[in-house]
């Protein structure tokens, strides 16, 4: 019998809006909220290093950033349009709640397959590869490609009564609007292929309320409540779910010949949770790149974007393994291991 096809990445890319918000442009827009509490100079830098994050521009849907990465991913891949036997959209933004974003950017890429929405925090971009994989490996589709369009930045948290409401709202202040694309394709799958390798997914679902944007949901449709349209850490400021969560990969069998790889995307959030993740699962510095300092935390975009960046800086070789660590609210986490 003929061996599975292995899923190939054909092409990655992203799109990162031209405007730029600097930590010192937060503060001023917090200080101009009117709220009681206006965080001291300096201090947003010094708790996440990050410099400033990107912003789409007025009327700039999630849908629109997607669709521009896609462009780029199906051009650089020599691949038409039409040969894309399905789109996903995976990201923790959307339009629309009705209907799935992905059926607005097949419609402004014009694509005439099959669509869906894959959404879990910032590992939908992880669990989109893991459908496309499935389905290349039994030959239902040959050509996937998976769109993601963050528009995050609409979560941040503006007027802050106390110090511990800005703690709570602190991931709000390192989100960034960004798109982004995989293009995978069917490819042969013996043992110097290029391709998805392995993959391997994971979590603690009781933990789902560590970070939270509550507000459009059943729980408070229609509420405008900061509490519950903002991003908001729920647990201890202390010792969060998400700081452990890292802890549950660190004795996975998977996550050693990802540690050897040439290089690892890391998802990351801020500068010192970045370096502390690392830290905690042993991986080699020098192989990742930290791309939360200059770009925030794209959400599920921020693996694209770092593998987009390390490509650009050809810190990756045809036949290199490469590694991907996600990492995300709910709580979930995942690994991916690939050949370049």
């Amino acid at each position: 019998m003929n061996q599975a096809p292995r899923a190939r990445l054909a092409a990655v890319a992203v799109q990162l809006p031209s405007r730029y918000r600097t930590m010192t442009e937060t503060r001023a827009r917090i200080a101009a909220s009117g709220g009681a509490y206006v965080p001291p100079p300096g201090l947003l830098e010094d708790l996440t290093g990050v410099r400033g994050v990107h912003l789409r521009d007025d009327g700039v849907q999630a849908s629109d950033l997607a669709a521009a990465a896609a462009r780029k991913a199906l051009k650089a891949a020599g691949t038409g349009i039409g040969d894309v036997d399905l789109l996903l959209f995976a990201a923790t933004s959307h339009d629309l709640l009705e209907p799935a974003t992905a059926h607005i950017v097949a419609a402004k890429l014009g694509v005439r397959c099959p669509v869906f929405d894959v959404k879990n925090a910032c590992n939908s971009m992880l669990n989109a590869m893991e459908t496309a994989c499935a389905f290349i490996a039994v030959r239902r589709y040959r050509t996937v490609l998976i769109a993601c369009g963050e528009t995050l930045t609409e979560t941040t948290r503006w007027r802050l009564p106390d110090h511990e409401a800005l703690l709570r709202a602190m991931p709000g202040y390192t989100v960034s609007d960004a798109g982004a694309a995989l293009l995978l394709t069917a490819g042969p799958s013996g043992e110097g292929d290029p391709g998805v390798l392995s993959m391997s997914f994971g979590g603690d679902p009781t933990a789902w309320n560590a970070c939270t944007v509550s507000g459009g949901g059943s729980m408070h449709g229609r509420s405008l409540d900061d509490e519950h349209t903002t991003l908001r850490l729920n647990g201890s400021l202390l010792s969060d779910a998400l700081d452990l969560l890292p802890l549950t990969l660190a004795p996975h069998p998977d996550l050693e010949p990802i540690r050897a790889s040439a290089f690892v995307a890391l998802h990351q959030i801020s500068l010192p949770q970045f370096h502390d993740t690392a830290r905690k699962l042993r991986l080699p510095l020098a192989r990742c790149m930290a791309t939360v300092a200059d770009h925030g935390n794209c959400g599920a975009a921020s693996l694209p974007l770092q593998l987009a960046k390390a490509q650009e800086a050809e810190r990756m070789e045809p036949g290199d393994l490469v590694g991907m660590i996600g990492l995300a609210s709910g709580t979930s986490a995942g690994l991916v291991l690939l050949r370049w």
